[in-house]
């Protein structure tokens, strides 16, 4: 499945009626030249449902730390409000949209997240998170091939739970870069583009970066010159291409529509390796 593109869309592009008919029109117009998955998160949205319960947020380097009661509002939110208000604005598009999230027929089996090591060197532990290291992409290619359009939540299934024991495995949580980045390699995809609120990578004045190859992630990841949020979809990214996937592109989603595809948006290609003759610009 190497000619499909995968497209992840941040969560604060689809919190409105208008952000998610806008970015369903730019989708349609993708989908219509060639095989398209989209992953989809809802941080703001899961932010906003938290608070309603009284429950804090808590986040490291831009992770979620996930206790039962978050857990609970975030299969709820990503697997059911965002997810279905996003097919929605699909199917108005008059693609077949499907939703899904990683428990699906269990393609998204995960193994709980190790305990992460912050910038600062503290070793915090994440709770119900997981990490969909070698997803099935059987599934998403079945309804790719009956031209279908998979858009999947970022949930996972806790593969230690997958013994016949008798007790259901856990639902995790899952960094929705992360599930973008795995799918996309586990389908061979060529290229994988994640659309958000940011321009792309952001050099120390503020300045995208056009292009980066592992060399310059480790750069800027080692001297902290990206946001803790970009770090970790850095670091997604950085797997994704030793992964064996070609291209990714950062781009600025909200640029996103009919007439300016992603290929016009602002943003950050990158590459597991230069282009002989490129230049990367220094963070």
């Amino acid at each position: 499945m190497t000619g499909a593109l995968v497209l992840k869309l941040g969560g604060e592009l689809l919190e409105s009626l208008d952000g998610r008919s806008r970015i369903a029109a730019a989708v349609a117009s993708l989908a219509a030249t060639r095989p398209l998955v989209v992953v989809h998160g809802g941080g703001r949205a899961v932010d906003a449902a938290l608070d309603r319960q009284g429950i804090s947020p808590r986040k490291i380097d831009g992770l979620r730390i996930t206790d039962g009661a978050t857990l609970d509002v975030v299969v709820s939110v990503l697997g059911g409000q965002a997810n279905i208000h996003l097919v929605a604005a699909l199917v108005g598009q008059g693609l077949s949209a499907v939703g899904l999230t990683g428990v699906d027929a269990g393609f998204g089996r995960a193994a709980r997240t190790a305990a992460h090591r912050t910038s600062t060197g503290e070793v915090v532990d994440l709770g119900l998170v997981g990490d969909p290291a070698d997803p099935d992409p059987s599934l998403i290619e079945l309804l790719l091939a009956h031209g279908h359009l998979p858009v999947v939540a970022s949930l996972g299934l806790e593969s230690d739970g997958m013994t016949g024991s008798g007790v259901p495995p856990r639902v995790l949580n899952v960094n929705a870069d992360v599930m973008a980045c795995r799918i996309a390699a586990a389908l061979g995809a060529a290229d994988l583009v994640i659309a958000g609120a940011t321009p792309g990578v952001l050099d120390q004045s503020g300045r995208t970066v056009a292009e980066l190859d592992l060399a310059g992630i480790d750069a800027l990841v080692a001297d902290l010159t990206a946001s803790a949020g970009m770090i970790a979809k850095l670091l997604a990214c950085r797997t994704a291409l030793a992964d064996g996937v070609a291209s990714i592109r950062i781009v600025d989603g909200r640029s996103l529509d009919v007439r300016h595809g992603v290929e016009a948006a602002p943003g950050t290609t990158l590459l597991a390796r230069k282009e002989a003759g490129a230049t990367v610009p220094a963070a």
